[in-house]
């Protein structure tokens, strides 16, 4: 009798990223007042050798796409599910910013529960700490 085992989604996916021989791939989490500050991080990741993906949305910021309070709410609820997306995709999460929100929190503590490393631009807001 075998024990052989099917890959998980998840084991697949590291599989695939090292037969390609893929760079890390950070994902930058963060409350959006910290837009500036985390394409600081992108740039500094980025020139490190590091994949990087991030927000791509303000929604604090006015925008069309995002106006009317009905379709907002639906598509904030559309981008928490990308970013957590995002999260499973990447290697490890760097949080930007000296304030962790409530979207913020619950991104962290998704990503520590698939076990991906948790850094932070300032260590002392880690909720975990």
């Amino acid at each position: 009798m075998s024990d052989w085992q099917p890959l998980t989604p998840e084991a697949q996916l590291a599989d695939a990223k090292k037969q390609l021989n893929l760079p890390r791939i950070v994902v930058i989490c963060g409350s959006t007042r910290f837009m500036t500050e985390m394409a600081e991080a992108d740039l500094r990741e980025t020139t490190a050798g590091r994949i990087v993906v991030k927000p791509g949305c303000d929604m604090k910021s006015p925008h069309a796409l995002w106006s009317d309070p009905v379709e907002a709410g639906e598509l904030k609820a559309r981008l928490d599910e990308l970013h957590r997306a995002k999260i499973r995709l990447a290697d490890e999460v760097l949080v930007v910013g000296n304030y962790i929100g409530d979207s913020t929190r619950a991104e962290i503590a998704y990503a520590r529960s698939l076990g991906r490393p948790v850094r932070f631009t300032h260590p002392e807001v880690d909720p975990g700490a």
